[in-house]
């Protein structure tokens, strides 16, 4: 399943261009107000050296998964850590602030109103990676990308430079149990993998937006099991994580849509670059528990009276697993069903 070529970006005019460079220059007019949120927690941001590759993520309540994570992207090649812990409780914050190759910054304010955590990582972004390679991947999102296991993200931003290329793109795929939600314990610190290692293998949709000039991806279990009957409300599997920065670069949405336009075009097979895939652990045990957290405290959706039916499907502790489910073999295999490809990165 590879995405359909994308057509040449259209002229926007000189009425959709002003509006795109003045949303733009909204969206960083933000992150600069959001910055006086912030508390440094941890900052060994001198240590960064020439020429990183630099990894930014707002986390809460992530003590589970940050172990694997780290060493997951340490071992793919990232220099440095740039943290917002939002108001954790489980010993996140402790846990990130002793980490000798993680940035720390503290805050209460609301994730909902800072975009989604988007505001906060923007303005370390423009302060700390200017002209730097950055990822900017959830606790829950682990990329991986062809030679995935011979090369590291050096190489393949190496490659990228190489053809002019500022950005790259990857599907994020939800990876789940055999069997109900919250019912299989997954240990503290392990790879997610070995307990999520099935995953949708087709039935995803590719659409492409003009607005933005991207490719948008929907499906996977989320569309097949909470919105069948609602599929504009699927969320969104596509995303631009990383990124050569600059100061005047600003994320729309997530790290799904970035801006300025041209950034977007990582689909387009006509360019014949690799993409990748972020492997998605949202369904690991704790997920019915942080379900019934999240309906109430609404911080994770623009429209959250749309959700509220699938957070109660969500704490019902459902079987993701189908007949057509396939479990999980590494990236070969999911270059060979379509969700990725190596492009001309041979």
């Amino acid at each position: 399943m590879a995405s359909p070529a994308v057509p040449d970006l259209p002229p926007l005019g000189l009425t959709g261009a002003y509006k795109l460079r003045w949303k733009r220059r909204r969206l960083l007019w933000r992150s600069l107000r959001a910055r006086r949120q912030l508390r440094k927690a941890a900052n060994r941001t001198a240590q960064i050296p020439n020429d990183p590759i630099l990894c930014f993520a707002t986390v809460r309540n992530e003590m589970g998964r940050l172990p694997f994570y780290l060493e997951h992207y340490r071992r793919a090649g990232v220099s440095h850590f740039l943290f917002v812990d939002n108001a954790s409780t489980d010993g996140t914050a402790a846990y990130l602030a002793a980490q000798p190759d993680v940035s720390l910054w503290h805050t209460g304010a609301s994730y909902r109103g800072s975009r989604f955590g988007v505001d906060w990582l923007t303005w370390l972004q423009i302060r700390y990676g200017h002209g730097a390679w950055c990822l900017t991947a959830d606790a829950d999102e682990i990329l991986t990308y062809p030679h995935a296991d011979s090369r590291s993200l050096r190489d393949l931003t190496r490659w990228l430079d190489q053809q002019g290329a500022a950005s790259f793109g990857a599907m994020m795929l939800d990876m789940y149990p055999k069997g109900a939600l919250g019912t299989q314990a997954s240990a503290p610190g392990a790879d997610p993998f070995e307990t999520l290692n099935w995953f949708d293998a087709g039935g995803y949709t590719w659409e492409y937006l003009d607005k933005f000039g991207q490719v948008s991806i929907r499906g996977g279990p989320r569309k097949r099991m909470f919105f069948r009957d609602s599929p504009d409300y699927a969320p969104h599997l596509h995303k631009v994580p990383l990124v050569r920065w600059n100061r005047r670069y600003a994320y729309v949405s997530s790290s799904h849509t970035v801006l300025p336009r041209h950034l977007n075009a990582v689909f387009d097979t006509r360019l014949n670059r690799p993409t990748g895939v972020l492997l998605h652990s949202k369904f690991l045990d704790e997920i019915v528990g942080k379900s019934a957290e999240e309906k109430q405290r609404r911080q994770h959706f623009t429209h959250t009276d749309r959700y509220d039916a699938y957070y109660d499907a969500l704490i019902a502790g459902p079987d993701l697993w189908c007949e057509n489910s396939v479990r999980y073999e590494g990236w070969r295999q999911l270059e060979q069903l379509g969700l990725m490809t190596r492009g001309s990165w041979q």
